[in-house]
C-alpha cells in the first residue's frame, strides 16, 4: 500500500502544479497570462478553447481525486498507528475505598473549625 500512496503524492504533485500552469495559461476575459506567451496557451494543448477546458478538467479530476484518496488513507493509517495498550491512571492513596464510585471525598455536613482557645488572664 506505501507504493499505492508514493504513486498517489506524486500523481497529486504533479496535477497540481500543471493545474496552476494550465489556469494562468488560460485566456479569460482579461486576456491572462496567455496573452503574455503570445495566444499560445490555446494552441499548446490542443485546438482552440475546447481541448484546454478538457485538459483542465480532467488534471482536476486527477487532483481532487489523489487528494480524497490520500486523505482516506491517512485517515486510517492514523487510527490504527498506535498497537500499544493504553495505560491506566495510577491509584489514588487510601485503596479502593477513596475511590469507590458513588462515594465523594466531600464529608457529608460541614465541618466548622474548632474556636480558639482563650489565654488564661492574669488577674
Amino acid at each position: 500500500i506505501d507504493i499505492i500512496r508514493a504513486i498517489l503524492y506524486i500523481a497529486f504533485t504533479i496535477s497540481s502544479l500543471l493545474l496552476i500552469l494550465v489556469i494562468l495559461l488560460q485566456e479569460g476575459k482579461g486576456g491572462g497570462l496567455g496573452a503574455a506567451f503570445g495566444g499560445a496557451g490555446g494552441e499548446a494543448f490542443g485546438v482552440g478553447a475546447g481541448g484546454i477546458n478538457r485538459f483542465t478538467a480532467t488534471l482536476a479530476v486527477i487532483f481532487i481525486g489523489s487528494a480524497v484518496i490520500l486523505a482516506a488513507t491517512a485517515t486510517d493509517s492514523a487510527a490504527g498507528a498506535s498497537d500499544q495498550p493504553v495505560k491506566q491512571a495510577p491509584e489514588k492513596p487510601g485503596g479502593e475505598d477513596a475511590a469507590a464510585p458513588g462515594k465523594t471525598s466531600k464529608p457529608d455536613a460541614p465541618v466548622k473549625p474548632a474556636a480558639p482557645a482563650k489565654p488564661d488572664q492574669p488577674k
